[in-house]
């Protein structure tokens, strides 16, 4: 029987043992020595993964390799420190949540600077500076509002789920959304197996957040709807 592939195997639980005794630390060249040596190519791995497994190539610096110094940098600098093992968080997990949602926004804020869409392009301004919701003379398609409807979910959801571990489930499933258009399949089980390989969880357990996503989109889809604001053109 073949031995089934290692996850993450250069993020390991000795990396995560090496944030907490760098985090424990006061002395700077014992913090030093301790990220040069076992924790910076973790990072680095981790941000280049992410950025090429969800296809975050909107970007506004001049190299890919630049960005993954960013963000190991922004790592070191603004996130390392508040990793505490003792709440049930695992390093992996914890540290690839704060990339991707850092990519998203990133990614989305980049993509709209770049892409133009005629007639939609007031309709983008609209979302962005809030007038949207007081506007209810145009339409736009599901592909734009879906989008909408991550960011918002996204913004949201540490209230929609308590749990650290339904949070984990729902960030996967929120970044498949995102990523849609680069997913070459589509079929149900396929990515549940995806989205449990992701995040290790039970399927009850992906059930019931996919479950709570569903509702919370189509009750938002069916007011938008009713109100004219979205069409039924997919794109």
């Amino acid at each position: 029987m073949p031995r089934k592939k290692a996850k993450a195997n250069y993020f390991t639980k000795e990396t995560e043992d090496y944030i907490v005794k760098y985090n424990e630390s006061t002395d700077i060249g014992y913090r030093q020595s301790i990220f040069t040596e076992h924790i910076y190519y973790p990072f680095y791995k981790l941000v280049e993964n992410i950025i090429h497994t969800f296809k975050f190539y909107y970007i506004d610096t001049d190299t890919i390799e630049n960005l993954k110094f960013e963000l190991v940098a922004i790592l070191l600098e603004e996130k390392i420190m508040k990793f505490d093992p003792t709440n049930g968080a695992k390093a992996y997990s914890y540290f690839g949540t704060i990339v991707k949602r850092w990519l998203i926004n990133y990614n989305n804020t980049n993509y709209k600077k770049l892409k133009k869409v005629g007639s939609f392009d007031e309709m983008e301004e609209s979302y962005n500076d809030g007038s949207f919701k007081n506007v209810e003379f145009y339409t736009t398609n599901l592909s734009i509002f879906m989008n909408e409807w991550v960011d918002e979910m996204y913004d949201y959801i540490d209230e929609n789920f308590e749990k650290q571990e339904d949070q984990r489930i729902a960030d996967a499933i929120l970044t498949l959304f995102r990523t849609r258009n680069d997913i070459e399949i589509f079929k149900k089980k396929a990515l549940y197996i995806y989205i449990r390989e992701m995040t290790d969880c039970e399927t009850p357990n992906l059930t019931k957040v996919l479950s709570k996503l569903k509702d919370n989109f189509y009750q938002k889809y069916q007011k938008a709807y009713d109100k004219g604001i979205i069409d039924e053109s997919p794109y």
